[in-house]
C-alpha cells in the first residue's frame, strides 16, 4: 500500500474516531500527524512543525478574545441595538444585511478570512440575542464573503486571474466574478428558506424582560416587541420598550439600579472598543495587516485600561476550537509536503474523459479546500489541468470558474478557515452540536456543488 493511501486512510480513522468516541479530533489530527509523519512520510519533527497553521491560530485566538472583551463591556449588545434601528426592526433582513456586508469587504479587497473574521462575532452574537438560527446566520456571512471573493479587484480574484495568465490560459475576470456571485446568492436564498428565514419575518422584535420575584429575577415575556414585566419591584418600576419597538427602553432598571438605556449607551468602554474594532477594519483592508496580530494588540490596549473586563473575556476564547482546527490543518500541510495531494490530482489528470477529468478537479478542490487554503488548492489544481486544457476539449475559463466556485463554497467548513471563526464566534450555543451542523453542512457543500457548478460552466461549454 503506497505511502499516499495510508494518509488518506489514517484521515478517515481521525474522523471515524472523533465521531463516535467524542473525542476532539484536533488532538486526533496532530497524534496522527507525529505518526505518518515520522513513520510513514520519514519526516522530521521540525517538518511536521512547519505546517501548524500560525497565523490561523493568532487570528482565532486574536479575534475571539477582542471580540470577548466586545461583548464583557457591551459592544456587541450597542453594535446589534443600532442594527436593528438600521433595518428598522426586522429581523428578517438581517442575515442578509450581514450577507451584504461581507461581499462587499471581499469585493473591494479584503481577504475572505479577514472579512468574516470582523463580520462573524457581530452576526453570531446578534443570532444568540434574537433566536435566529446559528447555522443560518453562521452560513450567510461565510456566503456572502465568497459572493464577491472574485471581483476582478478582489484578493482571490487577482490571485486565480494571475495563475492564469501566468499559465498562457485564456480567463475571464468578470465570468469568474459573476459565477461566484449568483452561485452564493442562490445558495443563501435556498438556505435562507430552508433553515427558517421566512419566519424571522414573523417574529416580534424584544429582548426578554426580568421580572422580579422576591429577590431574585426571572425572564419575562414581550408583547408586539415591547418588553414588560412580569411583576413589581415595590419601586413600581417596568421594562418598556423605546420608541423603535425595540425591548429594553428608557427607564427599566436592573437590580443594580442601571436603566436598560444605559446598557445600550455609549460608554468610555465601548468607544474605546469601537474605535479598536474600526482601526481592526482599517489594519486588514488598508495597510494589509494581520488580522489576528492586530486583533490582539487592540485587545491588549482595551486590557490595560480596563482588565477586569479582560480577565473575563481571557477565559471565552475557544480553545477546544482552537485545537481542532490547527491540529487537523497541520495533518493536511504532512499531506501536501509527502505529496498526497499530487497524488491525487496526477491520478485525476491521467483520466481519458477530458470532461470526467473537470467533475473530478472540481471535487478534489472542495474536498481539500474544506480543510485547507482554497487558493492554495486553486494554485496547485489549474496547473493541473493545464495540459488538457490546452488541448480544448474542455473550455479553460468555464473549468476555471466552477473549480473556484467549488473550491470556496465549501468554506463554511469548520476545519476552513472562515468555518472556524463562524464556530468560534458562535454564542450560548452547544458548540460539539453546532460543530457537528457545520460539519453536515459542508458535506453537503462537498456533495452537491462541484457537479451542479460543472454543469452550468462545463458542460455547456459556451465560455
Amino acid at each position: 500500500m503506497s505511502a499516499e493511501l495510508i494518509s488518506i486512510l489514517v484521515l478517515v480513522v481521525v474522523f471515524v474516531i472523533a465521531t463516535t468516541r467524542s473525542i476532539n479530533m484536533g488532538a486526533l489530527a496532530f497524534a496522527a500527524a507525529f505518526g505518518v509523519g515520522t513513520l510513514v512520510a520519514d519526516m522530521k519533527t521540525d517538518d511536521i512543525f512547519k505546517g501548524f497553521p500560525g497565523s490561523l491560530f493568532v487570528v482565532l485566538v486574536g479575534v475571539t478574545f477582542l471580540f470577548a472583551i466586545a461583548r464583557a463591556n457591551g459592544t456587541t449588545d450597542w453594535l446589534v441595538h443600532m442594527a436593528i434601528r438600521l433595518v428598522g426592526g426586522r429581523i428578517a433582513l438581517m442575515p442578509w444585511v450581514m450577507f451584504a456586508i461581507t461581499g462587499v469587504l471581499t469585493a473591494i479587497g479584503a481577504v475572505s478570512p479577514a472579512a468574516v473574521a470582523i463580520v462573524a462575532p457581530i452576526a453570531m452574537g446578534f443570532a444568540a440575542k434574537y433566536r435566529i438560527s446559528p447555522l443560518l446566520m453562521g452560513v450567510m456571512v461565510v456566503h456572502g464573503a465568497q459572493a464577491g471573493g472574485f471581483s476582478p479587484i478582489s484578493i482571490y480574484g487577482t490571485i486565480v486571474n494571475g495563475i492564469v495568465a501566468k499559465e498562457g490560459l485564456p480567463g475571464n475576470e468578470i465570468v469568474l466574478f459573476l459565477a461566484s456571485l449568483v452561485v452564493n446568492l442562490l445558495i443563501a436564498v435556498v438556505v435562507f428558506v430552508v433553515l427558517g428565514g421566512m419566519k424571522l419575518a414573523r417574529q416580534p422584535l424584544g429582548a426578554p424582560a426580568l421580572a422580579r420575584t422576591g429577590g431574585g429575577e426571572t425572564l419575562g415575556g414581550n408583547d408586539g416587541g415591547r418588553a414588560s414585566s412580569g411583576g413589581g419591584n415595590g419601586g413600581g418600576e417596568t421594562l418598556g420598550g423605546d420608541d423603535n419597538g425595540l425591548g429594553g427602553g428608557v427607564g427599566a432598571h436592573d437590580g443594580g439600579g442601571a436603566t436598560a438605556h444605559e446598557r445600550v449607551a455609549l460608554t468610555a468602554p465601548r468607544i474605546a472598543t469601537l474605535l479598536g474594532l474600526a482601526a481592526l477594519v482599517v489594519a486588514a483592508l488598508v495597510f494589509d495587516l494581520d488580522v489576528g496580530l492586530a486583533a490582539i494588540t487592540v485587545a491588549v490596549l482595551l486590557s490595560v485600561v480596563w482588565p477586569e473586563t479582560s480577565k473575563e473575556a481571557i477565559t471565552q476564547i475557544t480553545w477546544p476550537t482552537v485545537l481542532l482546527i490547527c491540529g487537523i490543518l497541520t495533518y493536511v500541510a504532512v499531506l501536501q509536503t509527502m505529496g498526497t495531494i499530487k497524488w491525487a490530482g496526477d491520478s485525476v489528470a491521467s483520466v481519458g474523459a477530458p470532461l470526467l477529468a473537470a467533475l473530478l478537479i472540481c471535487y478534489i478542490g472542495a474536498i481539500v479546500s474544506a480543510f485547507a487554503s482554497s487558493v492554495g488548492i486553486m494554485g496547485a489544481l489549474i496547473p493541473l489541468a493545464v495540459p488538457f486544457l490546452l488541448q480544448g476539449e474542455v473550455s479553460a475559463i468555464g473549468l476555471i470558474a466552477a473549480l473556484a466556485v467549488s473550491a470556496t463554497v465549501v468554506d463554511v467548513s469548520p476545519f476552513s478557515t472562515n468555518g472556524a471563526l463562524v464556530l468560534a464566534g458562535a454564542q450560548d450555543v452547544d458548540r460539539d452540536k453546532f460543530f457537528k451542523q457545520l460539519m453536515v453542512y459542508g458535506g453537503i457543500m462537498v456533495a452537491a456543488a462541484p457537479p451542479l457548478v460543472w454543469l452550468a460552466l462545463v458542460v455547456p461549454g459556451i465560455w
